[in-house]
């Protein structure tokens, strides 16, 4: 009976959720500029309103996970075998999955932006504040956000052997039958939206970059719907073959290709200049962690500067940190806690920290020797294409780019393919594949629609609005963490006492 009561839940909450789609594309195409001014003023009044809350979230997340962390809760184990990936397979999938293709949109433009335009006055160089921002934008809160859904989620399944939803974690979810798939279906309609926001931007770099190439204008309907159809076919071959064929060897090929990308700009710019800015950055940041965290004095960057970027940063991390942390979760097992808040915090943060020292100085030394900057990399779709014009060979290098676009999106939506397939299938850790194929087939029209929406209605910025959206679902996680860091305390605390 109890089996009977869990299918009926998940299956209900699948089908809440797909009617939510469907319903929303209709309403999206026959209201789409007010649909389009409902989420913008909405997504500001989060922003405006919740912002401050959002600053001392990421800060708490934080300092949560380095206590478990570094305390005896550190050694508890997620399951009794070794771990199922080795490390380097490890890193690259939760990187991949976690932040990918944004590596790649945000390479050269942010940097740049933070350097002409400087966010904070700490006494440091421009270049060093222009890469202390991007580093805090980039990484340990983050990070920290995946993590604390990947720490609850992880503890649930490998230690008290629960199923994989979010609403299995603790007590009061089952408890309250209301809550359980209110929560299912708010992970799972973020999940889709935030694939649509990220397959549309990445898209529209590709797209970018390929009229780069092409000395075209950009907006090419059938090109954006034949690049939606190839990731998404690419990721649900790669979620059919499961995680060990499929997502592994995948995410294996993204970090190898990013690093070899990113060496070439290394050895061909000034390796001592990038260093040096590497490490001052670094220093700074850590110094200067906890001012920046809540925008004490000099740090504040403003209202509008935060709203416009760091506000949104937050919310899109937390909208993505459901589905990021059970993914997280589910590739950890045999893992200790330590070692997996560890990883997840330090690991992706320096080598994003890294990246952008290489691109971003590089940026700053091409600004200084052209003399009259025109905002050449004030585009964030085409900025890296323009980067790579002062390069050897930048057909080729911006070939690579391309390439590694579509394998950083279809590393995203394989994982999210995988874990919406494991909140249909009962649970399950390894899911069946008819719905794997069922959530690829779904993402994909949901995806067609809102790009073919896009280009009827150029005005009306839909995508932009898919990405605000995510914006107003972070809020009930932004609330979310704060009672799961509460409740799973309580659980850590009182299995401690029980073992005393």
């Amino acid at each position: 009976m109890k089996q009977s009561s869990n299918t009926i839940l998940k299956n209900y909450s699948f089908s809440v959720s797909a009617a939510i789609l469907i319903c929303s594309s209709v309403l999206i195409f026959l209201f789409t500029d007010e649909f389009y001014s409902g989420i913008e003023l909405i997504s500001i009044r989060v922003r405006e309103y919740f912002g401050i809350f959002y600053l001392w979230l990421g800060l708490g997340c934080v300092l949560f996970l380095l206590f478990i962390a570094l305390s005896k809760f550190g050694k508890i184990r997620l399951g009794n075998s070794p771990p199922d990936f080795d490390r380097q397979s490890w890193i690259a999938m939760l990187y991949s999955a976690g932040m990918g293709a944004g590596i790649l949109l945000r390479a050269v433009q942010e940097p740049v932006f933070m350097f002409l335009n400087p966010p904070i006055e700490s006494g440091e160089k421009a270049e060093i504040i222009s890469l202390e921002y991007t580093f805090y934008q980039w990484g340990f809160t983050a990070w920290a956000f995946y993590g604390l859904f990947a720490l609850v989620i992880g503890y649930s399944i490998f230690v008290e052997k629960t199923d994989v939803r979010l609403s299995s974690g603790f007590l009061i979810f089952r408890k309250y039958r209301l809550l359980s798939p209110s929560i299912d279906i708010l992970t799972i309609l973020t999940t889709v939206i935030g694939l649509v926001a990220a397959i549309g931007l990445g898209t529209t770099q590709i797209e970018g970059g390929l009229s780069h190439l092409e000395s075209r204008e950009p907006g090419s309907l059938w090109q954006n719907m034949v690049l939606v159809l190839l990731i998404c076919s690419l990721a649900f071959m790669s979620a059919w073959a499961g995680v060990n064929k499929g997502i592994k060897r995948i995410s294996n090929w993204n970090i190898y290709v990013a690093l070899v990308l990113m060496l070439f700009v290394f050895f061909t710019g000034n390796i001592a200049e990038i260093i040096t800015n590497f490490f001052n950055a670094l220093y700074r940041y850590l110094v200067d962690f906890i001012p920046l965290s809540l925008a004490l004095g000099n740090y504040d960057p403003g209202k509008q500067f935060l709203t416009d970027w760091t506000y949104y940063y937050w919310a899109f991390w937390l909208a993505w940190a459901p589905f990021t942390g059970i993914f997280i979760a589910r590739i950890s097992k045999g893992r200790t806690l330590r070692e997996m808040i560890l990883g997840v915090l330090l690991i992706p943060s320096l080598g994003s920290f890294f990246w952008f020292s290489v691109f971003g100085t590089s940026a700053f030394n091409l600004i200084k020797s052209w003399q009259n900057y025109s905002n050449e990399f004030g585009n964030v779709f085409t900025s890296m294409f323009v980067f790579f014009e002062a390069y050897p060979a930048p057909v080729v290098t911006s070939l690579i780019v391309i390439v590694l676009l579509i394998s950083f999106l279809v590393t995203s939506v394989d994982s999210a393919i995988f874990v919406l397939s494991m909140f249909t299938d009962h649970g399950e850790q390894e899911p069946k594949k008819k719905h794997r194929l069922i959530w690829a087939v779904l993402i994909l029209i949901f995806c067609e629609a809102i790009i073919v929406l896009g280009q009827v209605k150029p005005d009306s910025n839909v995508l932009t609005a898919m990405q605000k959206f995510l914006i107003i679902s972070s809020l009930p996680f932004a609330f979310l963490s704060v009672l799961i860091i509460l409740l799973f305390s309580l659980k850590l605390f009182r299995r401690h006492s029980e073992k005393v």
